[in-house]
């Protein structure tokens, strides 16, 4: 179903790509690559500039580092039925080739951490950031014990590359592979290597992902860069996250979060049967409470004046209401807004929705979005 997942004791500081792409000689003598930790790993910072990476990622088509995201693998005859009983999305009833968004759940219902779920013939890949590897391999192995499975990292010798934009697919097309429909993934050939070609989530345009042999991550970026694709980098892609209104695990949620306060629905299955920390999540769907909510903001105002990665207070009457956790001032020819994630009451919510009372940061008022604003003719 794709190229081999390989195990590597290997360390790992930067992406394959970025460690290849600092050590190449830049055209022209010009200024070295920088790069930038996230999530676990170096990795590129911007290349053009936001403005354009953007306007790639919205009107053709971007590539992007994905090498800071690593692979867990589960194999043994009792892999399906286990991780079925460990996540909170269905394993039971995919087919290979399929895949699916997840959260990790404690017996109290808590997020330990988000991933993705492949299901391949004679295994299954969790796919989550480096940054929660250790923690995810540590909870779920706890819960490893009369079970035939086994659990372990695969790192270093695969990466992966993404690609997204209204071009992204014409792209892989141009380049032999296909557009494999969001959730579901099959092998392919790029530039004359082995990949995985995966049909990921996005709500504004397409999204591919592409796993694909560490040593052959340059010649494959090259390739699609010369195919038409942007470079872009994590400065930009942050941005591109908070406008498709996609929350980040330990930066928008993190382990005092129940799932439904997140509204990652996509990530949950009511129909799958027992699981770690279902009872929690059946009960707060059976009486529809909770007291806090994560939504997508635009800010109607200046832009908060704190550090990168600073939380910014939301008040509403006089009272703290919550805080906005992500924050990117999006500014191009077309779309110019501040957009933000955040968490804030629900009461608050309700009466910002009903016009009643607006919900308030420092520089201005936070509007609610019903969905991820998308710039005009997309």
């Amino acid at each position: 179903m794709s190229q081999t997942y390989q195990i590597s004791d290997a360390a790992v500081s930067e992406t394959p790509l970025a460690a290849r792409l600092t050590a190449a000689t830049p055209a022209g003598g010009g200024p070295a690559l920088e790069v930038k930790m996230h999530c676990g790993a170096q990795t590129p910072l911007r290349f053009s500039g936001n403005r354009d990476e953007l306007t790639a990622l919205l009107r053709s088509a971007g590539v992007f580092d994905l090498g800071y995201r690593t692979f867990l693998r589960a194999t043994g005859r009792d892999r399906v039925r286990w991780l079925n009983g460990m996540i909170t999305q269905t394993v039971k009833g995919m087919a290979a080739g399929q895949t699916g968004y997840t959260l990790v759940l404690n017996p109290q219902g808590r997020i330990q951490g988000d991933a993705d779920v492949f299901m391949h013939e004679e295994f299954l890949v969790l796919e989550t950031e480096r940054s929660q590897s250790e923690r995810l391999l540590s909870h779920l192995r706890r819960y490893i014990i009369m079970d035939d499975v086994k659990l372990e990292e695969l790192d270093g010798a695969t990466t992966a590359l993404g690609i997204a934009g209204p071009r992204a697919g014409e792209i892989l097309e141009k380049m032999g592979g296909t557009r494999p429909e969001a959730g579901r993934f099959c092998s392919a050939q790029l530039a004359g290597a082995e990949v995985t070609l995966v049909g990921a989530y996005s709500p504004v345009v397409p999204r591919y992902e592409i796993h694909v042999a560490a040593e052959r991550a340059l010649e494959l970026w090259n390739a699609l860069v010369a195919a038409g694709a942007a470079p872009c980098g994590i400065a930009a892609m942050e941005d591109f996250r908070v406008l498709e209104g996609v929350p980040r695990y330990d930066v928008d949620f993190g382990d005092k979060h129940l799932p439904q306060e997140t509204n990652l629905y996509r990530a949950l299955n009511f129909t799958k049967g027992c699981y770690i920390g279902q009872e929690i999540v059946e009960r707060i769907r059976a009486r529809a409470t909770v007291h806090r909510s994560l939504r997508q903001f635009e800010l109607v105002g200046s832009a908060p004046k704190t550090a990168a990665g600073e939380k910014v207070e939301l008040r509403a009457a006089d009272a703290v209401a919550g805080e906005l956790t992500s924050v990117a001032a999006i500014d191009l020819p077309d779309f110019t807004k501040t957009l933000a994630l955040g968490v804030v009451r629900v009461e608050a919510l309700e009466k910002s929705e009903a016009g009643v009372e607006p919900i308030l940061y420092d520089g201005g008022v936070a509007v609610p979005l019903a969905a991820p604003t998308r710039p005009e003719n997309l």
